[in-house]
């Protein structure tokens, strides 16, 4: 029996995380009653009383949270921004490398990856490893969310009775170019520069659907050559699937679901690399429930729907 415990189990996050294993028996939920969910002393205890601690928190209340725990044998599951950058930490994506999945399942600190960052990364670290994509390139990337991905508060305003008429065409922000998100992009792909993002929040609850575009002469080969790439770097993974590119790239297709797909389209002289998945699924709660099966040795697909 696994032991959890939920610091911010009341939010977005937290409460998908909750939903994946509230069916399990093979968990055992550490839940305070409301009067304590904020009581420092309550938290630190359930912290270093459990075998695994998700983070669901604003960044500094993660850090804060992560240095209470002084349980050496607790696995912390953070799915802020605070560690995704943190070589202390592992990052958990575990279908970039067998070094990634290794880091997950030995480690003690996972850093869950942000949503946005899940589809680039799944892009373009495959790319880049393979040496088809230098790591100078300069890259432009757009991802279209659904606005559960602003949390209680974004949801509300989109489901409100009377809502500000703006609400119902996408929207695109982080116009300033500093997305909490551009670090772990860069870092975890080995870039020497951080992409341009657009990233845009539109009129559906969830599913997000990114996309990078690159010239010919970006790249170190040809449009079969990145499918290759592609097709042949989440051959066996579970959760990460190949896939052709459909004439519509809809964004929640896989709304509801655990995994992510990956496609090629274009031609020769303008290649697309496209990622859709849940931005709750693969790109939070879902991939926060992945990282915790493999750190304990479990099918990494437990409680998840693929």
């Amino acid at each position: 029996m696994i032991r959890v415990f939920v610091d911010g189990g009341a939010g977005t996050t937290g409460l998908r995380i909750g939903e994946r294993l509230a069916a399990r028996d093979d968990i055992e939920r550490i839940v305070l009653k409301e009067e304590f969910r904020k009581d420092a002393a309550a938290r630190k205890d359930a912290l270093n009383s459990c075998d695994a601690a998700f983070l669901c928190l604003p960044d500094a209340a993660a850090k804060e949270a992560a240095a209470m725990v002084e349980n050496p044998n607790v696995v912390v599951l953070d799915a802020s921004t605070a560690h995704r950058t943190n070589p202390d930490w592992a990052y958990g994506f575990a279908e970039l490398s067998a070094a990634h999945r290794n880091a997950i399942a030995t480690g003690k600190r996972i850093a869950v990856p942000g949503c946005h960052a899940s589809g680039f990364i799944a892009l373009v670290y495959p790319m880049v490893a393979s040496g088809i994509l230098p790591k100078d390139a300069l890259l432009s990337c757009h991802s279209m969310t659904g606005y559960s991905g602003g949390g209680k508060t974004m949801i509300a305003d989109y489901e409100a009775d009377e809502r500000d008429v703006q609400l119902g065409s996408p929207r695109q922000y982080a116009l300033g170019q500093t997305h909490k998100h551009l670090p772990e992009m860069a870092k975890v792909c080995g870039l020497t520069h951080a992409p341009i993002f657009s990233p845009v929040v539109s009129d559906y609850y969830a599913g997000m659907a990114v996309t990078v575009g690159l010239f010919r002469d970006q790249i170190n080969g040809s449009k079969a050559d990145v499918e290759e790439v592609m097709r042949s770097h989440y051959a066996s993974s579970r959760l990460v699937k190949y896939a052709d590119a459909p004439d519509f790239f809809a964004a929640n297709t896989l709304a509801g679901r655990d995994s992510m797909e990956v496609s090629v389209a274009g031609n020769d002289d303008r290649i697309l690399l496209l990622a859709r998945f849940d931005n709750l699924g693969k790109g939070a709660s879902g991939a926060a429930v992945q990282c915790m099966n493999i750190a304990f040795g479990l099918d990494e697909a437990t409680g998840l729907n693929p």
